[in-house]
């Protein structure tokens, strides 16, 4: 049987990350590749000409149609990550490319993150670790944290997306009331997630715990601005670990700097903060440099996924995690 050709497109030094000698054997298995070439650039470089399926991850330029003059027998891209807008044009689906993606992958990880996030401010972790820190004795944690606990709490998840999904998955086993606000969301399928809907300003001020997961569009930019943040009870904390975007950084930093809600924070705008920034040193502020995601030995979960695509593409099914052209402008 003859594989199709594929090339592997991504910066290269992701490659060994992703597939170890195991994923490499499955690979070469699946499809006609050369695991030693791998191109950031699709410029000069000939192997295009013959690409059936590129299998593609961070740092993969864009597919446009000068890349698809190229590529005449190209048609399907495999990408060993999150969200493809970066990468996939409208050239391509004008070509009817079938597009894999590992966002619903990816979004273990994060989810993870986001439950410990949630279950630790639900005990007031920081606030306890710096008291216990100072004091260094037996104290009455409740009486000093009034709100101390996770027994029926609220928690509102901003965005059904995949990641939000996941986390109210997760969040099942818990005795948690849990809200939801999406767009696109009606009530049946919230019920269906464990979840009630209610309106973004009903959300903020009704939950403990607020965890961001809506994707980064026009309309979302800024979404919890100094209005909405003010919204948040006192001691409520914000969980951001979607897009910096979404939320305005200079509103967010003055209530955070009052000391009057708590916030656990994996992504920021700008991507890496000022050295100046406050948000570093406060001690109601959890800052972590976007490792909620897929890192270190994930990455071969996201490898295992792709693999799985490339062979139901071989075996002529479906992709499992298709991306389609309809929804992919409100995604992530």
């Amino acid at each position: 049987m003859t594989l199709p050709r594929a090339l592997l497109a991504m910066e290269p030094r992701f490659k060994d990350d992703l597939f170890g000698p195991d994923e490499l054997d499955r690979l070469t298995r699946l499809v006609d590749v050369d695991p030693g070439l791998v191109v950031s650039d699709f410029a000069d470089v000939p192997e295009l000409a013959a690409a059936e399926v590129l299998v593609t991850c961070w740092g993969c330029p864009p597919v446009d149609a000068s890349v698809l003059r190229r590529a005449p027998g190209l048609r399907a891209v495999v990408h060993v990550a999150g969200t493809v807008k970066s990468l996939i044009t409208d050239a391509c689906w004008e070509r009817g490319i079938a597009v894999s993606s590992g966002a619903a992958t990816n979004a273990l990880p994060v989810a993870e993150y986001t439950v410990a996030a949630i279950l630790f401010a639900g005990k007031r972790v920081l606030g306890i670790r710096d008291l216990y820190r100072t004091q260094r004795r037996a104290l009455d944690w409740a009486a000093h944290f009034p709100s101390l606990g996770n027994y029926r709490r609220t928690v509102g998840i901003i965005g059904a997306s995949h990641i939000g999904r996941r986390v109210l998955d997760l969040l099942r086993p818990f005795d948690l009331e849990l809200l939801i606000n999406d767009p696109y969301l009606d009530e049946t399928a919230a019920a269906a997630l464990g979840a009630r809907p209610v309106g973004l300003d009903e959300l903020l001020a009704a939950s403990d715990v607020v965890s961001v997961h809506a994707p980064a569009l026009l309309e979302t930019r800024h979404l919890l601005d100094a209005r909405r943040l003010g919204l948040l009870s006192d001691g409520a904390t914000l969980i951001n670990t979607a897009r910096g975007s979404l939320v305005d950084m200079e509103a967010l930093t003055k209530e955070l700097a009052s000391g009057r809600i708590d916030a656990v924070l994996d992504v920021t705008e700008p991507e890496i903060l000022p050295a100046d920034s406050p948000l570093y040193d406060l001690p109601n502020v959890l800052l972590t440099p976007h490792v909620a995601g897929s890192v270190g030995g994930e990455l071969r979960r996201l490898a295992h996924s792709a693999l799985d695509e490339l062979e139901r593409y071989t075996r002529g099914l479906p992709f499992a995690h298709a991306v389609r052209a309809d929804t992919i402008g409100r995604s992530a």
